[in-house]
């Protein structure tokens, strides 16, 4: 019985069921709406590619153009052009113009803090 227990544990599941019904208040209360929850996850998909993941890094020091991005990534334009319109679309970059260049940086600080927070929490393991 001892083993079937420490399985159990192992699964991470309770071996009970037992509901503390004022955490579950609690938690609903706490829960944000909807439309937030879709949104913030529409976040993090943005932000589940690789690629991605390194523009956010390169722009997270400086503002880089298109071509940049391009030469750092090893990528084509075109394809750098497509991810960022990604990352645009969920206001996780901005540009700018100047003359003939595009230059991007991130599109506020909370961009580069939820970065620096997600580095933290992967090398923290």
């Amino acid at each position: 019985m001892a083993g079937r227990a420490k399985a159990t544990i192992d699964n991470g599941m309770c071996e009970i069921e037992c509901v503390d019904a004022a955490r579950v208040r609690e938690a609903i209360k706490a829960m944000p709406a909807d439309g937030m929850i879709n949104a913030l996850a529409e976040t993090f998909r943005a932000l589940s590619d690789p690629t991605r993941i390194r523009i956010i890094a390169a722009l997270s020091r400086r503002e880089l153009c298109v071509c940049d991005l391009a030469n750092l990534l090893g990528l084509t334009g075109s394809a750098v052009s497509h991810q960022l319109r990604l990352l645009r679309g969920q206001r996780l970059v901005k540009y700018r113009k100047e003359g003939k260049i595009a230059y991007y940086s991130l599109d506020d600080e909370h961009i580069s803090n939820l970065f620096d927070e997600g580095v933290r929490h992967v090398k923290a393991g």
